[in-house]
C-alpha cells in the first residue's frame, strides 16, 4: 500500500492504515504501508501565518517509524492506475495494491507581472520561513515606508489570518526604525465572502482594530520590488506581497482519467474510494467527499484529519476483504485567528457567531498547538491510539 503526501490526509492515513492491520493482527511482513512525499516532514501547514514556526515541522521518522510504516523523499510525477505504479522524479518506479491519494492543494498564482519574481506566500512551511527572512531583511535595512509596509492578497481565511498577524509582527521587527508599518489587505471581492453574514463584521471590525486597510472590488495589476500597482490605479509603497488567493488541489489528481471539480478535486464514494478508479482511495484537499447529506468537505485540516484516518481504515478493509466505514462528519465549525484582536468561532455551515475575542482566541490556540498535531512521545500504542477511524467532537 502507498500513501502519497504526508500533510494531514496522508499521515493519517498510514497511520490509520497501521492501525487497522494491527486490530486485524495482520503479520507486519503481510502488508506494507509506506509514505511518498516531496518533504521527510508533517508540517502544521495551517499555522505558516504565524511569526513563531519553531514547532511546525514535524520530521516523519518521528512519527513512522514507531509503527512500521515506511517512508520514501520523493516528489511523484505521475501515476499510472493501470499498472498500479506511481513514478518518481528520480525515475523511481512504485508498485502498489492499493493507493491512497492524499498530496493536498497548493494556492494558485495567476501571471501578474512581478509575481513570481517579488511575491510571497504562507502556503508552504518553506514559503512562510522565506517571508519571514525577507522581513527581517527588510527590517535590517534602510528606514523606509516601503520596507514596512506589506500587502496581502486575498480576503478568505489565510489572507484575513495573516493581515491580521501582520500589523503585530511588523511592530515587532520594525520597532524605532519605523512608527507605523502598514498592512493593505486586497481582494476582489469582500472581506470573508465566505464567512456569513453572521461573522462579517467580527472580522471587519477586528482589521480595523488591528490597524488594517481595505481595499476591495479591486485586484493586482503588478508587483515590483518596492511597490503594488491595483487596478483601480492606485500604486501602493510596498516591498512585501503576500499572496492568499485561490487555492487548487495538487495536479496528480489529473493522472487519474476522471472528471475534477472546479477546485480540481476527484469525486469519492462514502469509502473514501475514487469513483471510476478501481485500487485508488483519496483523501484530504484533492477528493470532494460528501460530509452530510447536503454538504461536500471542504479544504481544510478539520476535514483532512477524518478522511484520512477513515481513507486508512478502509484502504486496509479493501485490501483484506473486511468491512469498512463510511464517512459522515456531522458538524462543521470555522475558528478564525483575528491576530491582536482575538479569534471569531463559528458552528455550522451558515456560520453563525458562537463565540468571539479572547474566549474564541484561547480555543483557536488550543487547535493550534496540541488539537491538530500528532502524538510526540514517539511511542506506538499512542500513535496507534490516536489514529483511530473517528470523528472527533467540536474543539
Amino acid at each position: 500500500m502507498l500513501v502519497i503526501g504526508s500533510g494531514f490526509a496522508g499521515l493519517w492515513a498510514a497511520l490509520g492504515a497501521a492501525r487497522r492491520l494491527a486490530e486485524l493482527a495482520v503479520p507486519v511482513d503481510a502488508v506494507g504501508v509506506t509514505v511518498l512525499s516531496a518533504q521527510p516532514f508533517h508540517d502544521i501547514r495551517v499555522r505558516n501565518y504565524e511569526s513563531d514556526l519553531g514547532d511546525c515541522r514535524i520530521p516523519l521518522g518521528e512519527l513512522l517509524d514507531p509503527v512500521g510504516v515506511g517512508h520514501i523523499t520523493a516528489q511523484v510525477t505521475a501515476i499510472d492506475a493501470g499498472a498500479r505504479s506511481v513514478a518518481c522524479s528520480d525515475g523511481a518506479t512504485h508498485r502498489y495494491d492499493r493507493l491512497v491519494l492524499a498530496s493536498g492543494s497548493h494556492v494558485v498564482k495567476p501571471p501578474v507581472v512581478g509575481l513570481r519574481e517579488f511575491g510571497f506566500d504562507v502556503d508552504t512551511y518553506d514559503g512562510a520561513v522565506a517571508l519571514g527572512a525577507h522581513l527581517r531583511r527588510l527590517a535590517e535595512g534602510p528606514p523606509a515606508a516601503a520596507a514596512a509596509t506589506v500587502v496581502v492578497v486575498g480576503a478568505g481565511l489565510t489572507g484575513i489570518e495573516t493581515a491580521c498577524e501582520m500589523p503585530e509582527r511588523l511592530r515587532r521587527l520594525f520597532a524605532r526604525r519605523v512608527a507605523a508599518p502598514r498592512v493593505v489587505l486586497v481582494d476582489h471581492n469582500h472581506v470573508g465572502s465566505d464567512m456569513g453574514a453572521s461573522a462579517r463584521p467580527v472580522i471587519e471590525r477586528a482589521l480595523a482594530d488591528n490597524g488594517v486597510e481595505i481595499r476591495t472590488g479591486v485586484g493586482v495589476t503588478a508587483v515590483g520590488e518596492r511597490g503594488v500597482s491595483l487596478s483601480s490605479g492606485e500604486t501602493i509603497d510596498a516591498a512585501t506581497l503576500v499572496w492568499c488567493a485561490g487555492m487548487r488541489a495538487s495536479s496528480l489528481t489529473g493522472q487519474l482519467s476522471v472528471p475534477r471539480d472546479r477546485l480540481g478535486r476527484v469525486a469519492v464514494d462514502d469509502y473514501l474510494r475514487v469513483i471510476g478508479v478501481p485500487g485508488v482511495f483519496a483523501a484530504g484537499d484533492v477528493a470532494a467527499a460528501r460530509v452530510d447529506d447536503d454538504h461536500l468537505s471542504v479544504m481544510s485540516c478539520q476535514h483532512g484529519r477524518p478522511m484520512g484516518r477513515y481513507a486508512g481504515y478502509n484502504v486496509i478493509g479493501d485490501l483484506c476483504g473486511e468491512p469498512m466505514l463510511a464517512l459522515r462528519i456531522p458538524w462543521y465549525v470555522t475558528v478564525l485567528d483575528l491576530g491582536a484582536a482575538g479569534a471569531v468561532y463559528t458552528e455550522g455551515w451558515d456560520r453563525t457567531v458562537a463565540a468571539r475575542g479572547a474566549r474564541a482566541k484561547a480555543t483557536k490556540q488550543t487547535i493550534n498547538t496540541r488539537r491538530i498535531y500528532p502524538p510526540r512521545t514517539g511511542e506506538r500504542a499512542d500513535l496507534l491510539a490516536a489514529a483511530a477511524a473517528e470523528v472527533q467532537g467540536r474543539p
